[in-house]
């Protein structure tokens, strides 16, 4: 074969070569792009989610909660991203806000970094503990049983000048910020941070100046809490039971005996109800309850330190079910209105 044929078979061989090689490195490239830069998550153009990477769980692990893997639209790309990257060690708890355009690399750093996105949590009410545990362990990480043993460790409780019957106190309805992985005993301490700020020089003089402790005050407030949801009448309501309390007397407080009975349920409390054996009962014991019946708005706490004074003894609801109630200083008048409101309950077939 002449010199000249095979140098352009040479030629041509090399040229193939160079031109799969190419193809090859471009293919490489192109894998590389989209396993690295590329937007791997499945949403649309200005669509966010948030991916969570739990405290007490590893990356993989987390991944796998509630199936996150179905954010990506190549899961596999991101995982191998991270184990080659060796980053998946360095990943940090917490709650992320994913945006549609954002690739394996810049998530991983994302990660990293800790960034997480904050929440703002309304909080409003809470019945029991049971209820207020459940509620925060919905908007955060931390565990409700957790949170639960704590509310319920006397000797936490008594550092934080509390007891168990009154650890609902520590929770002043707000708006809070928060970070999503904040634990069960981050939350009790950023809580009891917010308490001592809410019970300032100010309401505690009040407090001393009635006679009543601040956990009283919160007792006393979810009573009015619960017998009142017109926030003009909450000092009036509050006035009642002070001159109660301070004569000795029977509160008859209708909302701790279906606290006591724990049953929502109940439209009158009347009959074998009254006689339910519980320190909540306050138609069979004199004075306040152990603990709160509920966590009282700010309205009803600040309602009970400026009361409104008066001869009231006795109130009732309106026979019109406004929610406003009838007022009186003597037991015959009390009759008078307790009967107007029991014969419209019997007319509206209300047992």
């Amino acid at each position: 074969m002449p010199k000249s044929k095979k140098k352009g078979e040479g030629k041509a061989a090399l040229r193939i070569v160079l031109i799969v090689s190419a193809v090859l490195l471009l293919a490489a490239a192109f894998r590389i792009y989209e396993d690295v830069f590329a937007a791997n998550l499945r949403l649309e153009k200005d669509e966010t989610a948030y991916l969570y990477i739990y405290s007490n769980k590893g990356f993989y692990e987390s991944l796998e909660t509630n199936n996150q893997y179905k954010l990506f639209k190549n899961a596999k790309a991101f995982v191998r991203l991270a184990a080659l990257s060796g980053w998946e060690g360095s990943i940090r708890p917490g709650r992320y806000k994913i945006t549609a355009g954002m690739g394996n690399f810049a998530l991983l750093r994302l990660l990293r970094s800790g960034k997480q996105e904050p929440l703002d949590i309304r909080f409003k009410y809470a019945e029991r503990k049971q209820d207020l545990t459940a509620y925060w362990a919905q908007k955060l990480e931390a565990d409700s049983n957790e949170l639960l043993a704590l509310l319920n460790n006397p000797v936490l409780m008594d550092s934080l000048e509390l007891d168990t019957a009154a650890a609902i106190a520590l929770f002043i309805p707000n708006t809070y910020n928060f970070y999503w992985n904040t634990s069960a005993m981050q939350l009790v301490e950023r809580m009891h941070a917010e308490y001592t700020l809410f019970w300032d020089s100010v309401r505690v003089q009040k407090a001393t100046q009635l006679g009543l402790s601040k956990k009283e005050v919160v007792i006393l407030a979810s009573i009015v809490q619960k017998e009142t949801h017109r926030k003009d009448e909450m000092p009036v309501v509050a006035g009642v039971y002070y001159n109660r309390l301070q004569r000795g007397m029977l509160f008859q407080a209708d909302p701790t005996v279906i606290y006591a009975m724990n049953d929502k349920s109940i439209r009158r409390v009347q009959g074998a109800i009254l006689k339910v054996e519980s320190p909540y009962n306050t138609y069979k014991y004199k004075g306040l309850p152990p603990g709160p019946i509920c966590v009282p708005s700010v309205q009803a706490v600040d309602a009970v330190l400026n009361m409104q004074r008066h001869a009231y003894i006795y109130f009732c609801a309106k026979e019109d079910f406004s929610g406003y109630h009838n007022f009186a200083a003597s037991f015959a008048q009390h009759q008078v209105n307790a009967r107007k409101y029991q014969r419209m309950l019997n007319q509206r077939g209300i047992r």
